[in-house]
């Protein structure tokens, strides 16, 4: 799998739309602005075939480390903000 950047991503639908770089830049970052906002705002954002973007706690819990058998502590966390599911 590959990893595409903002800047590629931005580059292909310049290529697709025949538009300046510019202008979807000035489009692009307010609606990713806008996603974090909701997201950090407790919100959860449904985009219909495309996917739910959502942020999780996950509760404390003990792990085990691997090579040395030995117990640890993880805390609670909220999870990455921007895991998507297709829906």
């Amino acid at each position: 799998m590959a990893t595409i950047t903002k800047k590629e991503l931005i580059d292909c639908i310049t290529e697709r739309a025949q538009t300046k770089q510019a202008v979807l830049r000035s489009v692009i970052q307010p609606f990713l602005n806008g996603i974090i906002t909701e997201l950090v705002s407790g919100n959860r954002l449904e985009f219909r075939g495309f996917g739910v973007f959502e942020i999780r706690n996950r509760t404390a819990r003990i792990a085990q480390n691997p090579k040395i058998l030995e117990k640890v502590q993880v805390p609670a966390k909220r999870s990455g903000p921007l895991k998507a599911r297709h829906i």
